[in-house]
């Protein structure tokens, strides 16, 4: 225990010291790391870091943006109410490597074509974000994030800002994240029917860490490239994705099948309580939470509320009621229906449209 103390003691040292002890030399390389993507829900879309390496003072270490705690007190509810506290740290590259290795994750490096003055003032700005106030920063998915957090800090140590979006013109922010989910239909469906109307706006804010490694390829500063095509660190090996059954839309097409066909009370009460209640939860978060991702959720015309009173009259036999009921929902899904049309995930949704359609014109029209 009094070694594993000792030895982390020294690697802090160098940052200890600083500013007394400062690593920059001219041959000191700064460099954006890019982690390739993954399947889990925490590794789908990547992540950026930067490294601060130099060979003749043995100093190579990595800034990373992302971290957080799941020890936090509450950590569930302040992720999702969009207040969980995530902060900066800086470790010996070789864990940092280690890390994603483990996780069979390719890491690719460009390193930044900068002068030693600003490899200087760009070191003083990581240190600071580390040993600071700055530090902490409340995460934000598309506008404060691991990859947001290095290219500003960035764009303060270099001059006129020269990292800046040149993808994705004309393309919402829900366009550009589907591929990222496409081969894990469960979780893709999930977070398009969360998200409200923000991702629908266009993506103007480079927060995608490989949209970033290829935005440095193309990047002028001072007349020349500000960052090569990345160079491969750790190159992971090939996994083939087979077809899943269980994580595909059949199933949930298998699942509206057998209400549709059964079209029983029982059945419609469950179908419509099911409907009902993710309509309350969305409808709950987006008055909970502080991410703007989630708020003005629009799916709640298709998994509307007031289906909870349709399945309450549905089991009382409130014909009149049913009717009532039904005949508000059938215009709202209308227009639903009509909004998704130019969506990227109208085709996950639209059988529960048509599920839904075929359920209230039934009840609707029932003596």
């Amino acid at each position: 225990m009094e070694k594993t103390i000792i030895r982390i003691l020294f690697l802090l040292l160098p940052f200890f010291a600083f500013p007394q002890f400062n690593p920059i030399t001219q041959q000191t390389k700064i460099s954006i790391l890019t982690v390739d993507v993954a399947n889990e829900s925490h590794t789908l879309y990547g992540h950026t870091a930067i490294r601060v390496k130099d060979e003749t003072n043995n100093f190579d270490y990595v800034w990373n943006y992302g971290m957080f705690d799941f020890r936090t007190e509450n950590f569930i509810l302040k992720f999702i109410k969009g207040d969980l506290q995530y902060y900066a740290a800086a470790y010996p590259y070789a864990d940092f490597e280690y890390s994603y290795q483990e996780e069979n994750r390719s890491i690719y490096e460009q390193v930044l074509n900068i002068s030693f003055e600003e490899k200087q003032k760009l070191f003083g700005l990581l240190s600071k974000s580390v040993f600071s106030e700055d530090k902490f920063y409340t995460y934000k998915f598309i506008d404060r994030n691991c990859t947001t957090k290095a290219i500003d800090i960035i764009n303060e140590a270099l001059e006129k800002k020269p990292i800046q979006n040149t993808l994705h013109k004309d393309e919402s922010y829900r366009s550009v994240l589907f591929p990222y989910q496409k081969d894990q239909f469960w979780m893709n469906f999930g977070i398009n029917i969360i998200f409200g109307h923000r991702p629908d706006e266009e993506a103007k804010v480079l927060f995608l860490p490989t949209d970033l490694m290829k935005v440095l390829e193309n990047t002028q500063y001072k007349g020349k490239s500000l960052a090569p095509k990345p160079e491969t660190l750790y190159k992971a090996s090939e996994i083939e994705i087979e077809f899943d059954f269980l994580n595909s839309i059949y199933p949930l097409l298998l699942i509206l099948a057998v209400f549709v066909i059964a079209n029983q009370k029982f059945t419609n009460t469950i179908y419509f309580g099911i409907l009902g209640l993710i309509g309350l939860l969305f409808t709950l978060i987006g008055f909970y939470s502080l991410h703007r991702e989630v708020l003005w959720n629009y799916n709640v015309l298709l998994f509307n509320p007031l289906n909870l009173f349709l399945m309450y009259f549905t089991i009382k036999n409130n014909v009149n009621w049913i009717k009532k009921t039904s005949l508000t929902c059938l215009p709202l899904l209308g227009i639903y229906l009509v909004y998704m049309l130019n969506k990227v995930h109208f085709w996950m949704v639209l059988p529960i449209i048509i599920t839904s359609a075929i359920q209230l014109v039934r009840l609707y029209r029932q003596k």
